[in-house]
């Protein structure tokens, strides 16, 4: 009988007169099985798609394996996201939009690489978890397509003035003259009281991730709704000031660097990761480094590499000579942004030479340092400030067209 009525709940969700073939009839029995957690624009999320893509959340953040009391709490924002993905899907094929396997696949290289790893050693480890790697891949999918899709409508139209330039750089300026903190966000967006209170649990979930070692970064390049998802939740250097009110008591309350939150404001919950503090116009040392890395370990050609790199500009040719050589600009850092190790690093390495090798995720690196300004107001460049003006407007564009979406869109929680 149980299963009759799943049976009906989801043949209601198909289009009038659909027929059925084989696969698709067998796909209806394993949702009938299942269950429906939603309907979405009379597309079907089963219960088993959710309890993949809540596991899938924590496992991606890098910590311990997540325990069932975990997933749980978790489920309400892993089926937000996924009612979310099949309307950024739709758009998408409104424009008839395909996105090739091989660039699921490179994004999925991608996110592997970050913890030292391949996409096909990523998916291994999501199948030893009883992960399907298909909720990554669709997941990859769904964020491609609606980059995309937001990058065809709008990017072109986003304009930035000097005058947008001048004023960020005045209120950063203005910002100096107060203490600051460096901050990530990740935020999870929560408009009523039943969605906040699914939040809070999810937000729970993830701090007992990140407690555990989860790297904050990954987290909000996953999880977070806000703008600066795309950069990791990274805010920069901001005073009180700029925050919202809670967050600001939260941040000056906090004892010290680490984990704050989770914080309740109107629309959503917050987690902040507080990284350092530093007073009013404090004067810094900024350097430009080239980050060259070995993902596999393998000392010998990190040793190699180094001794056919003589100056900075060699350092993109080598490592392009070998598969296990990764390198990354680091432009106009802020040396306190390294960390105490990092800092130490750098400043005790002349212009032109490496660092120490030293650890990076399962692989080694060194970072070169290519230039050094000691003394330096700590402001960004014009051409950083514009592409973030850009990025923010772009996301900001993005959240109000999926939002719209939503109130749109015919979606029924089962």
């Amino acid at each position: 009988m149980v299963r009759q009525i799943f049976a009906a709940v989801l043949l209601s969700a198909l289009p009038v007169g659909y027929t059925a073939t084989a696969q698709d009839t067998g796909a209806q029995e394993r949702l009938a099985l299942e269950g429906v957690a939603a309907i979405v624009n009379d597309q079907p999320i089963s219960y088993s798609d959710v309890r993949q893509r809540a596991r899938l959340l924590l496992l991606s953040l890098g910590g311990q394996q997540p325990s069932q009391e975990q997933i749980q709490q978790i489920t309400g924002q892993a089926l937000e996201q996924l009612i979310d993905e099949r309307l950024q899907l739709e758009k998408a094929a409104e424009f008839e939009m395909e996105i090739a396997p091989e660039e699921i696949n490179s994004a999925v290289d991608d996110m592997a690489r970050q913890s030292g790893a391949t996409g096909d050693q990523l998916k291994q480890q999501l199948l030893a978890a009883g992960v399907n790697p298909a909720s990554l891949e669709e997941q990859m999918r769904a964020e491609i397509a609606w980059s995309r899709v937001m990058s065809g409508l709008y990017g072109s139209r986003i304009r930035i003035s000097d005058n947008q330039v001048d004023d960020q750089l005045n209120r950063v300026r203005s910002s100096l003259q107060e203490t600051q903190y460096r901050i990530s966000e990740i935020f999870l967006y929560a408009p009523d009281e039943e969605t906040k209170s699914q939040a809070l649990q999810a937000a729970s979930s993830i701090i007992e991730q990140l407690n555990q070692g989860a790297d904050f970064r990954i987290a909000a390049q996953r999880i977070s709704s806000a703008p600066t998802s795309a950069t990791g939740g990274d805010m920069g250097w901001i005073s009180t000031g700029d925050l919202d009110p809670a967050l600001a008591q939260a941040v000056e309350d906090a004892p010290g660097p680490g984990i704050v939150g989770p914080v309740s404001i109107e629309n959503g919950i917050y987690i902040l990761n507080l990284a350092s503090k530093r007073e009013p116009a404090k004067l810094t040392t900024k350097v430009d480094l080239i980050r060259l890395q070995v993902t596999d370990g393998n000392a010998p050609d990190l040793e190699a590499a180094m001794e056919a790199i003589e100056t900075c500009e060699d350092v993109q040719s080598v490592s392009n000579s070998k598969s296990n050589l990764r390198h990354a600009d680091l432009t106009d850092i802020d040396v306190e942004e390294l960390g105490a190790e990092g800092k130490d690093l750098v400043l005790a390495t002349e212009v032109g030479q490496p660092t120490e090798v030293f650890a990076a995720g399962r692989g080694l690196a060194v970072m070169y340092v290519c230039r050094r300004e000691d003394g330096a107001e700590a402001l960004p460049s014009r051409d950083d400030l514009k592409g973030r003006l850009k990025d923010q407007e772009l996301s900001m564009i993005s959240e109000r067209e999926l939002r719209d979406m939503r109130r749109e869109a015919t979606i029924i929680y089962r």
